[in-house]
C-alpha cells in the first residue's frame, strides 16, 4: 500500500468573532416586527400615499402658521387694495386677476383682497371643521358601534334603527334650517364661532353612523374569536373584554375610516359655505370664495380657479393618503 499524498488536516475552530456574527445573524433572522412597523414599511413603498401624506402635513403646517405666513408675506386676508381694481368694471387690473410679485395669486374683484392670504386663512376653516367633525363622528361611532356589536339583542336593534334614521336624514337641509333659527351669540361664541360649532357638531353627529356600522361589523366578528373566549373562560368581565381585547383590535379600521372621512367633511364644509350657511364674512372660506366667484367667472376666471384647485388638492391628498393607510394596515393586501 502506498501512503496518501496528503495527510488529513483538522478543521480550524471558528473564532469568537465568527461565532458572535453567526449568533447575531440568527437572532436577526428570527427577530419579530410589530404591526406598526410592518404597516410603515408597506406604506413607504406606496409613493402616491407618501406624496399625499406630505401634502397633508404641509396643509396642516400652513393652517397652524397662517397668521405668521401672511405676516411674512406682507398681505392681510381682509385688507382692501382698491388701487388694484379697475374702477369701471370692478375687476383686477393686470393679467391673470392681478397676479404680481406682491400678490402671488392675484386679488379679488371689487375690494382687492389678496387671494393667497385668504386661501391660507381659509385652510384653517376647512381643516378645523374636517378634523373636529371627524373626531366627533369617530367617538360616537366607535362607542355605539362597539356596544351594538358586543351586547347584541335590543341594544343592537335600537342603535341600528337610530343609524338607519340618521343615514336617511337630509343633512344639508337640516343645517340650512338650523342656521335660520340659530342665535348670533351662544355658549360664549358669536358670529363665525357659532356657525363653526354648529357645523362641527352637526356634520360629526350625522357622520357617526357610517363608522358605527363598520365598528359594529368588526365587533360582531371579533366577539366570537378564540382570544375573547379565552378571556371569558378566565373570568374576565365585559368591560375588560371591551377595552383590553376588542378596542385595540379596532384601531386599524378606525384609523382608516377616519382618514377617509376627513376629506368628505371638508367638501361638506365647502358646500355649506358655498350655499351661504357656513362661516360669516369677512372670515375667509374656500367655499365662500367659490360662491363669490360665480359672478366673475368670465371676467376674472382666476378668482374661481384658485379656491377650486385648493379644494381639489386637499381632498385628493387626503384620499391618496387614506388609500395608502388602508392598504398598509390590511394584512391581506398585496402591496
Amino acid at each position: 500500500m502506498t501512503a496518501p499524498l496528503h495527510e488529513p488536516t483538522a478543521e480550524a475552530a471558528p473564532s469568537a468573532a465568527e461565532e458572535a456574527a453567526v449568533a447575531g445573524a440568527e437572532a436577526k433572522s428570527v427577530q419579530g416586527r410589530s404591526l406598526g412597523r410592518i404597516a410603515w414599511e408597506r406604506l413607504k413603498r406606496d409613493r402616491l400615499a407618501l406624496a399625499g401624506g406630505i401634502v397633508v402635513l404641509v396643509l396642516i403646517v400652513v393652517a397652524v402658521l397662517a397668521p405668521l405666513i401672511t405676516s411674512l408675506y406682507g398681505q392681510e386676508p381682509n385688507a382692501y387694495n382698491e388701487d388694484m381694481i379697475d374702477p369701471l368694471f370692478g375687476t383686477p387690473t393686470g393679467s391673470l386677476g392681478g397676479l404680481s410679485g406682491d400678490h402671488w395669486l392675484g386679488v379679488e374683484p371689487v375690494n382687492g383682497r389678496d387671494i393667497f392670504a385668504r386661501i391660507v386663512h381659509g385652510s384653517r376653516i376647512s381643516l378645523l371643521v374636517g378634523f373636529l367633525s371627524a373626531m366627533v363622528a369617530v367617538v360616537l361611532g366607535t362607542v355605539l358601534g362597539v356596544l351594538a356589536g358586543f351586547f347584541g339583542g335590543w341594544v343592537d336593534s335600537l342603535i341600528c334603527r337610530i343609524m338607519d334614521g340618521l343615514l336617511a336624514f337630509p343633512q344639508l337641509l337640516f343645517i340650512i334650517a338650523l342656521v335660520s333659527v340659530m342665535p348670533d351669540n351662544m355658549l360664549g361664541l358669536s358670529g363665525t364661532g357659532v356657525r363653526l360649532l354648529m357645523m362641527i357638531v352637526v356634520i360629526g353627529f350625522f357622520g357617526w353612523p357610517y363608522i358605527g356600522r363598520v365598528v359594529r361589523g368588526q365587533t360582531l366578528s371579533m366577539r366570537e374569536r378564540e382570544y375573547v373566549e379565552a378571556a371569558r373562560s378566565l373570568g374576565a368581565g365585559r368591560f375588560y373584554i371591551l377595552f383590553k381585547e376588542l378596542l385595540p383590535n379596532l384601531v386599524a379600521p378606525i384609523i382608516v375610516y377616519t382618514t377617509m372621512m376627513i376629506p368628505t367633511n371638508i367638501l361638506t364644509e365647502a358646500a355649506l359655505s358655498f350655499l351661504g350657511v357656513g362661516v360669516k364674512p369677512p372670515t375667509s372660506s374656500w367655499g365662500q370664495m367659490l360662491s363669490s366667484a360665480i359672478d366673475y367667472y368670465k371676467s376674472d376666471p382666476m378668482y374661481m380657479v384658485v379656491p377650486g384647485v385648493a379644494i381639489f388638492i386637499t381632498v385628493l391628498a387626503f384620499n391618496l393618503f387614506g388609500d395608502g393607510v388602508r392598504d398598509a394596515l390590511d394584512p391581506k393586501g398585496s402591496r
